[in-house]
């Protein structure tokens, strides 16, 4: 009978394997092998990628928001959670089983300020009355249940571009004249302090509540530069009222004729007795006061602290949190314009004496320390 397979029959007789097992055969295919399995994988990547872009409102789920944060390589361990304690849960329109949970960086930083304000050392300095001051700080958006505690010089103009959209006012960021922004007769944001004290109350206790700090000494040079350098025009009596009388009283060259200079507004904001010339300068002083003179963070249960240092992070965060990130965005922020700027802050405190600087520390010391920037040893020592 002959043979079915000749030419197996060679091969096995010569010891030879089959031309799709030699080496060469053999190591094209394992090639074509791994480019589909690279295809396949860069598939599901770029599928990730799209669903965490172009996210539906109504199915992107707490657990891709979290995903979606632990991809920011300068948020370092954030899939760590830890939950906010009930009192402080935000209780906005979209309730805590629909928000993501809170990153640890968050979460430490409302421990923090707890630790603080129960510091009976620092007391003096952090705590402050809930009064008529710090509730026309805090703007209202009531549609989506959001207070927002203005701290001026630390970007406050673009969330509250963000609440005039939330309030109905505007349809869009881009739509809202800049003159507009801060007129309260225009712009459809009420304050807190328009309600009464139930209602007052009530939103403090149920609400989203949230604020954004910086470096005190930086935020402190910003409020120069902006009120007493370039001086807007639309704000005279920065230059023409408030000015002169800090010169008057805090100028110790008598003969020196140049206008305020950085150095005076150090040594009236150091000064324990400056409040007689904030009562003459009126709510002018919200550029400088602070943060807990601005929002009293130790008698208002925040929900979320924002940092101007991590503002690229912290502000989709905040309105992941309240619940609003698929009704508005926060505007694009410059590259870099948030970073802290250490020889900027050198730059402006040189030639100035350390017993100014200290003075000046001592009455931001509170707002250095609940919200954990660093004791600037390089100027006081």
């Amino acid at each position: 009978m002959k043979n079915p397979h000749p030419h197996g029959s060679a091969q096995a007789l010569t010891g030879r394997a089959p031309e799709w097992m030699t080496p060469d055969t053999m190591h094209h295919q394992w090639l074509l092998l791994a480019a589909c399995f690279w295809v396949v994988f860069m598939f599901m990547v770029a599928s990730k990628f799209l669903t965490l872009t172009f996210k539906d409102p109504e199915v992107f789920s707490a657990e891709q928001e979290l995903l979606f944060l632990a991809t920011k390589p300068e948020l370092g361990n954030l899939p760590e959670e830890k939950h906010l304690p009930e009192e402080l849960k935000p209780t906005g329109d979209m309730l805590s089983a629909s928000r993501p949970a809170q990153p640890l960086v968050y979460s430490e930083r409302l421990e923090l300020i707890r630790s603080v304000c129960q510091d009976d050392s620092l007391k003096n300095l952090s705590h402050t009355a809930v009064s008529k001051f710090v509730l026309d700080r805090i703007f209202v958006c009531d549609k989506h249940k959001i207070l927002f505690c203005q701290t001026p010089k630390v970007g406050n103009t673009q969330w509250k571009k963000v609440l005039i959209v939330l309030n109905g006012a505007f349809p869009s960021i881009e739509e809202i004249p800049e003159n507009v922004v801060h007129d309260h007769e225009k712009n459809g944001l009420p304050r807190l302090s328009s309600f009464s004290d139930a209602e007052v109350q009530r939103r403090l206790k149920t609400y989203f509540k949230f604020f954004i700090v910086r470096d005190p000494f930086e935020r402190l040079i910003s409020a120069f530069k902006d009120k007493f350098v370039h001086n807007p025009r639309f704000e005279p009596w920065y230059r023409h009222e408030i000015a002169p009388g800090i010169i008057r009283k805090y100028r110790r060259n008598r003969t020196e004729t140049r206008g305020i200079q950085f150095e005076d507004f150090v040594r009236y904001l150091g000064d324990p007795n400056h409040r007689w010339l904030d009562l003459q300068f009126g709510d002018h002083i919200i550029h400088w006061v602070t943060y807990v003179e601005l929002c009293a963070p130790c008698e208002i249960k925040y929900s979320v602290i924002g940092h101007h240092e991590t503002l690229e992070e912290d502000a989709p965060y905040i309105l992941q949190a309240a619940g609003i990130d698929h009704l508005v965005s926060y505007p694009t922020i410059p590259p870099g314009i948030t970073m802290y700027n250490k020889s900027k802050v050198e730059h402006y405190f040189l030639g100035i004496s350390k017993r100014d600087i200290r003075r000046l520390y001592a009455r931001f010391e509170g707002d250095f320390k609940l919200f954990g920037y660093q004791k600037p040893e390089f100027l006081l020592n």
